[in-house]
């Protein structure tokens, strides 16, 4: 119970309050998209970058980890593609929107502070060597799948595939981020310590900014759709995901402590504002995307507590 009051209800009394200003405070959407707009197009970008840049790439990269949470994401892109299409009766394109809700989860506004505030700052290198490559990875294996659908594999060439998949990752100020603090890293170009000192100013508001929006942001999800499928994916993105990941972590890759924390917490996390995105993108499954979005986080507060209670 300690974990449930110390640890995630902190976290969601932030996201609450976002969500109670959005709608009884007179927060307008125009200003929560402003608050979006500076966590997820500067602030963010800024903590990725100064997180990978100062990230020991050798100690963080772990094979193991990195098997064990992105196999169970792709298990539950499987799930969700199967369910679409054998239960619910979906088409092609909106099975993979389906998808790619059980394969994205919010592991940067909500994987890193759940982990920092239950292990510390120390625990988060994990955390930063899984984000590092979640954006660019899963956004590539979607618009890849999502294309070759709409074109039903014929009239698009390898080489135009490539390029929207580039224009679409190149795009995310997230990713840019993540590539320079790669170059700040593997270069050993060294920052004057003045702006060091102005990044951790920044990136000291990031993620309470972002927690802040996101609760703006889920008050637009209105619960609507399927509820069956919305309950299915769910369960997917929330207890399939990290049981795979806990599985593999414990009983094939025999993770370390740090690691597996990471990994768990990560992939238990509710799908992130980007899996609405991304069916908002192609215009597929739009309703039960967002709804799932907003329910599967509030489920998450559960849920998260559950995986705590049982990581070591």
């Amino acid at each position: 119970m300690s974990a449930l009051l110390d640890v995630i209800l902190p976290v969601f009394i932030v996201i609450g309050f976002g969500y109670v200003a959005a709608r009884w405070l007179g927060f307008k959407d125009t200003s929560v998209d402003g608050v979006m707009h500076f966590a997820q197009g500067f602030a963010l970008p800024l903590l990725l970058f100064a997180s990978i840049a100062r990230l020991d790439l050798g100690q963080a990269y772990d094979a193991g980890l990195m098997l064990s949470f992105y196999i169970g994401a792709l298990s539950g892109f499987g799930a969700g593609f199967a369910a679409a299409r054998l239960i619910f009766d979906r088409p092609l394109t909106d099975s993979i929107a389906f998808g790619f809700v059980g394969l994205f989860s919010n592991s940067l506004l909500l994987g890193l502070p759940i982990t920092e505030r239950a292990y510390g700052t120390g625990a988060l290198t994990g955390n930063f060597a899984i984000i590092s490559v979640h954006a660019p990875v899963f956004y590539a294996f979607g618009i890849t799948c999502m294309e070759l659908a709409r074109s039903h594999g014929l009239g698009l060439s390898p080489l135009t595939l490539a390029r929207q998949v580039v224009r679409a990752i190149l795009s995310q100020p997230l990713v840019i981020g993540i590539l320079c603090g790669f170059a700040v890293n593997l270069s050993g170009l060294p920052l004057p310590a003045i702006a060091w000192s102005a990044i951790d100013m920044v990136i000291r508001a990031a993620l309470p900014a972002a927690l802040f929006g996101l609760g703006g942001v889920l008050y637009r999800y209105k619960p609507e759709g399927d509820m069956r499928a919305i309950a299915t994916l769910s369960a997917i993105s929330l207890i399939l995901h990290p049981a795979i990941t806990w599985t593999l972590g414990t009983q094939v890759f025999h993770l370390d402590t740090p690691a597996l924390r990471s990994a768990v917490i990560t992939a238990a996390m509710a799908p992130g504002v980007n899996a609405y995105v991304f069916a908002n993108l192609y215009g597929v499954a739009k309703r039960v995307a967002a709804s799932t979005v907003l329910m599967a986080t509030g489920l998450s507060i559960v849920t998260t507590w559950f995986w705590l209670q049982i990581l070591p």
